[in-house]
């Protein structure tokens, strides 16, 4: 019997992450653009991962990153981050930089959808 020409859930994962990779190249690149300093990509720990770690101004940036194929699925993008996620994994990384303890920080979330520029909402949910 041949193979469906449907994806596999394989292909599909493997689609998934390379379309999350240029997603956070191009929110770096926007983040740069504002005169951010990137810090870190794709930190990872055993609680999550961060998409982005950036610096302006003294204060670190936590930044999430969420690719959607419709401008209009924003609203649920931001319901879909894991808020405790990401802030746990922000303490792992402050953990790993003592020295960045005493800095003010804050979580961003970038959206970006096809034929719209990058959406950046800053202070995008409260810290722990």
């Amino acid at each position: 019997m041949p193979r469906s020409r449907s994806r596999t859930a394989s292909d599909r994962r493997i689609a998934a992450e390379r379309g999350g990779q240029r997603g956070e190249a191009l929110a770096a690149l926007f983040l740069r653009a504002k005169l951010y300093r990137i810090r870190d990509r794709r930190f990872r720990t055993p609680v999550g991962e961060i998409d982005l770690v950036a610096e302006k101004g003294g204060t670190v940036v936590f930044v999430e990153v969420k690719t959607r194929g419709r401008h209009r699925d924003e609203a649920g993008a931001l319901g879909a981050v894991n808020r405790s996620r990401i802030a746990r994994a922000a303490q792992h990384w402050l953990a790993r930089h003592p020295a960045e303890s005493g800095k003010d920080f804050r979580f961003d979330v970038i959206f970006l959808a096809p034929r719209r520029w990058p959406r950046h909402l800053i202070n995008a949910f409260p810290a722990f």
